[in-house]
């Protein structure tokens, strides 16, 4: 990779924050790291590559400076104001957000999945939901050697995934405080209510799941479903994902598909207890699947268990990636 000016949007945030340590981590070549966020943030430092950097209020402003990238971690509002104008300089920009992703006009990527895509971009690139991205990177070998026909998807959320005020009222109500962020107490409880209900009972996360997932795999009209749940775990996404193809499969083939998949690591011995979970997929950037078995109530079915951390494979690392593949 050549040398090049990149800018973090949101740094002091969860996703900021680990944008700026897997830029480190993966010692891409950045010549010069801005950092940008809200006013009251403004003014702090923070260390990059042994340097100290001021983080700057983001105004618009903040790209007259010649930008090469972007990475933002921003909402949804922020990221339609702020984008655009970044564009206009002449940055190519990498959204966290859910502002992008369904634009028929900006690709949502996945490196292993679509990387193509990125090729198409007209200056934004948008980054996947936190469990869309491991949901594909799953289900990518086994669609190309069965073809995906049908998708049933329940999700075990972690706490992070709602930012630092949703980690707060984990800590908190396991003292027996009051929920802020949430509905109602997450210690000792499962809460099925992720984002705001739709008309049809669906919530808004459940929707962004189903629609990026066709819009990844390229595949508009797939059948499929899913339910949303907050768990009280900090960080790791679960999911359980059930699948039917258009061809038969052998157990075996689909083992060594997923052993060899890029981003994936396979962790499926019963006998052995082996299997993934949050805490061993916490601080990794691997997608972790395991619990491999057949739907005997529907020809051509399999039940797959995926987890990741949501923080990184699912937001900043998949982000990082993206700007590898720029």
């Amino acid at each position: 990779m050549k040398p090049f000016t990149c800018a973090v949007v949101g740094a002091t945030g969860m996703v900021g924050k680990m944008l700026v340590q897997i830029l480190e981590e993966r010692k891409l070549p950045v010549s010069q790291l801005h950092l940008f966020a809200s006013p009251q943030d403004a003014g702090q430092v923070m260390r990059f590559n042994g340097r100290e950097i001021t983080i700057e209020e983001l105004t618009p402003a903040s790209f007259d400076r010649g930008i090469d990238t972007a990475l933002f971690a921003v909402s949804n509002a922020l990221s339609r104001t702020y984008a655009p104008l970044a564009v206009k300089k002449g940055c190519t920009v990498v959204d966290n957000s859910s502002a992008w992703r369904l634009d028929p006009a900006v690709p949502l990527v996945v490196p292993e999945v679509n990387r193509g895509d990125i090729a198409t971009h007209r200056g934004i690139i948008a980054n996947p939901n936190c469990c869309a991205a491991p949901t594909v990177v799953a289900l990518k070998p086994l669609h190309d050697a069965f073809g995906v026909k049908r998708v049933v998807i329940s999700t075990y959320q972690s706490v992070s995934g709602a930012g630092v005020d949703g980690w707060q009222d984990l800590t908190d109500t396991l003292s027996g405080a009051v929920p802020k962020h949430f509905p109602y107490p997450i210690a000792h409880n499962l809460i099925p209510h992720i984002d705001a209900f739709e008309a049809d009972g669906y919530t808004g996360e459940e929707k962004k799941l189903m629609a990026e997932v066709r819009k990844m795999l390229h595949l508009p009209d797939l059948a499929i479903t899913a339910t949303t749940v907050r768990v009280p775990v900090y960080s790791g996404h679960s999911l359980s994902i059930n699948v039917t193809f258009d061809k038969p499969f052998a157990l075996d083939e689909v083992r060594q598909l997923l052993g060899t998949a890029p981003g994936v690591i396979l962790a499926d011995n019963p006998a052995e207890k082996l299997y993934p979970m949050p805490i061993t997929a916490a601080g990794n950037d691997h997608v972790h699947i395991g619990r491999l078995r057949r739907d005997d109530s529907y020809e051509n079915s399999l039940n797959l268990w995926v987890v990741s951390d949501n923080i990184r494979k699912g937001a900043a690392t998949n982000a990082v990636q993206i700007v590898e593949e720029l």
